[in-house]
């Protein structure tokens, strides 16, 4: 699966058994590039790095490395990354492997399979906290891939009916559970993004999601992966559903669904998709998983240039990746926001973002806010460690580090309250206090 980089420090004179190949290569580039200084040689290379050719000592440890993503518009930083050959300058052999499920991807990343992954936010702190099983080796997340660009989309019947306001689909949930026939919602795994942003926005309704196994619901969640969710509800399968792009807008261009709200209308700059890592892998390869960083910053950087996007489209589009026209994608990438109903809106500066205003820095405040959301919907008993486990997962020394490799100034932490689109502040330094605020809320303990 992967191969150590042979150090290059030394010229080896020829032997019978490596007669000529190094040494015809080694005197050619002597006798050939003799006049050039070190500084011209190394001048097309990245900053806090100059290759295996030239300082193997700061080489990758591993230098085959498998990229996981799942076919949603935010894996664009990695696949940007591969298909521009920003890995490759850093020493990295990458591969894109695309999973069909987001419990495909956990069970590689926990196996071996993949080095390192597009994941979910919520991913790694199950894991860690042993919420998916003993068998599942703890994660971390040096880096955020973007923030924004989800959506939670609802079936075609309910539009004109309910718009932003998640109050105005109480009255269609109370009758659907006094008919015996509750509405279905979907999204993608039970700890991710998705499922905290649709319990959130039910939660604002008066909805009662329940716990994560619809304990004492007023409506049944449902677990789909991303690129079934379109074709789920066009057959009736669920009555509304919470997933990153292109699919919200594929809905809408199907006449299947209409976007309530995007997930930045429910909290601007939210984190979303991460760079995880086994914690495992990332002791055994520190300088692997910097130099990945360090590939994924300059197509972050180039992807934040909107001019830039419909070339990222065109690249993402391809069967390998998402398999969807690159049109469908880029105009909620441009930040041209059609709902569906009639609602429009430009908004150029909240759409997806890949590097914007310290995007990619992992916060601990939010890894402080996910557990809280665990501890409201009852996937743990009691308060959660809300100071050492966003220590163990969110890895701002190892972003750090590889940042001031390559003389980067970045933004640093930020422990600042948030605001939702309920009103609700989150103040990291009370989590317990929020967690238990909430009318909504299936604690325990």
């Amino acid at each position: 699966m992967s191969a150590s980089l042979p150090s290059q420090s030394a010229d080896p004179a020829p032997t019978a058994s490596t007669p000529s190949k190094n040494f015809s290569r080694r005197r050619f580039i002597r006798t050939s590039l003799g006049g050039l200084t070190a500084s011209a040689l190394l001048a097309g290379l990245p900053r806090g790095w100059v290759g295996g050719a030239y300082a193997a000592g700061d080489a990758p440890e591993t230098a085959d490395l498998r990229f996981g993503i799942i076919a949603l518009t935010d894996c664009a930083p990695l696949v940007v990354a591969h298909e521009k050959g920003w890995f490759k300058e850093v020493g990295i052999n990458s591969t894109i492997d695309k999973g069909a499920s987001w419990a495909v991807i956990r069970d590689n990343l926990n196996g071996g399979a993949i080095q390192a992954t597009h994941l979910l936010f919520g991913i790694p702190f199950a894991a860690t906290m042993g919420l998916l099983g003993p068998a599942v080796k703890p994660m971390i997340i040096p880096w955020l891939l973007n923030r924004n660009g989800q959506a939670i989309t609802l079936k075609k019947d309910l539009k004109g009916k309910v718009a932003a306001d998640p109050k105005a689909l109480k009255p269609f949930v109370d009758e659907a559970k006094k008919a015996g026939n509750p509405l279905s919602f979907a999204m993608t795994f039970p700890p991710g993004t998705h499922a905290m942003w649709m319990r959130y926005y039910l939660g604002v309704g008066g909805i009662q999601p329940g716990g994560p196994n619809n304990e004492a619901a007023d409506v049944t969640l449902i677990t789909i992966p991303p690129p079934n969710m379109v074709v789920q509800m066009k057959v009736g399968k669920m009555d509304g559903f919470c997933v990153g792009e292109p699919w919200g807008a594929r809905s809408i261009a199907e006449d299947i669904g209409f976007t309530s709200v995007t997930t930045q209308d429910m909290w601007k700059d939210h984190p979303e998709k991460v760079l995880g890592f086994s914690a495992e892998f990332a002791e055994k390869n520190p300088k692997a998983v910097k130099a990945a960083l360090k590939a994924v910053h300059k197509a972050s950087q180039w992807l934040a240039d909107l001019g830039n996007r419909k070339e990222a489209c065109d690249i993402v589009s391809k069967p390998a990746y998402i398999n969807c026209p690159a049109d469908l994608i880029l105009g909620r990438m441009l930040g041209h926001l059609d709902y569906g109903d009639g609602r429009k809106l430009e908004d150029t500066e909240y759409c997806m973002t890949f590097a914007k205003r310290n995007c990619n820095y992992p916060q601990l405040k939010y890894g402080k806010w996910w557990l809280t959301q665990f501890r409201r919907w009852g996937f743990v008993t009691g308060a959660p460690d809300y100071e050492g486990v966003p220590k163990k997962v969110l890895r701002p020394d190892i972003y750090e580090e590889a940042m001031k490799e390559i003389g980067y100034a970045h933004g640093g932490s930020n422990d600042e309250p948030e605001t939702l689109f309920d009103g609700k502040v989150f103040d990291p330094t009370k989590p317990e206090e929020y967690a238990k605020s909430f009318e909504v809320h299936a604690l325990k303990g």
